[in-house]
């Protein structure tokens, strides 16, 4: 792994971050003027942008699950688990930093929050993510075509963020929570959005490997 992998992680991060938290930020600052769809939408747009512009570089992982998945599948070197996930985590920070700046007077600077009680949005996230995780697998691993795979991945957080956006904030993404959080300063319900997706992501490989690679192995 070379400095443009991490320096890659940390810009796609960055703007995963940027725009999609960003998205939040104006339909509040806006009196909902954005929409829930348009919120989705940015989150869609901007992983397909990064992934076709990144993917070639890092994998445009941008996600600490989507590198701990990666690596449970022996798809991805143990060693460099840390590096990517500090990558992610310095980009996402320094994207709620700059959103700070812009939108001072912002409370959570779209921050996940749980609707609710914390357990459904804990139980949302895992599903969430697993489900994300089997996508990016299949075409990305599989089917290896990488604009369609930009295209379904994003469309896939699209789709989630516009469903469990409403009820957890659909983040399927520590590094994505972990930045505003920190920056906001309302860290209460984060264990959520670190501990979820990392469950998913583990629960994405295994129904990967029993039902979906060894189905398209049998063929081969």
């Amino acid at each position: 792994m070379r400095l443009r992998n991490y320096l890659a992680e940390i810009i796609g991060t960055f703007a995963l971050v940027f725009c999609g938290t960003g998205a939040i930020i104006l339909d509040q600052e806006f009196g909902g003027q954005v929409t829930n769809f348009g919120i989705a939408s940015a989150f869609c747009l901007i992983v397909i942008a990064m992934i076709l512009l990144l993917g070639k570089i890092s994998g445009s992982h941008l996600n600490p699950a989507v590198t701990i998945a990666f690596s449970l599948a022996k798809l991805f070197p143990t060693r460099f688990i840390a590096p990517y996930i500090i990558s992610q985590i310095v980009g996402g920070v320094l994207a709620s930093a700059l959103l700070k700046y812009l939108f001072p007077t912002n409370k959570f600077l779209g921050a996940t929050m749980p609707s609710g009680s914390a357990m459904p949005s804990f139980i949302l996230e895992i599903v969430l993510t697993m489900i994300l995780i089997m996508v990016i697998f299949y075409f990305s691993i599989i089917l290896k075509k990488r604009i369609l795979a930009a295209i379904v991945i994003g469309l896939t957080v699209g789709v989630e963020a516009f469903f469990g956006g409403p009820i957890s904030g659909a983040s399927m993404n520590p590094a994505r929570s972990f930045a505003p959080a920190i920056i906001s300063n309302h860290t209460e319900h984060l264990w959520i959005y670190i501990f979820a997706p990392i469950i998913g992501a583990l629960l994405g490989v295994i129904f990967y490997h029993y039902l979906i690679k060894r189905k398209h192995d049998s063929f081969h």
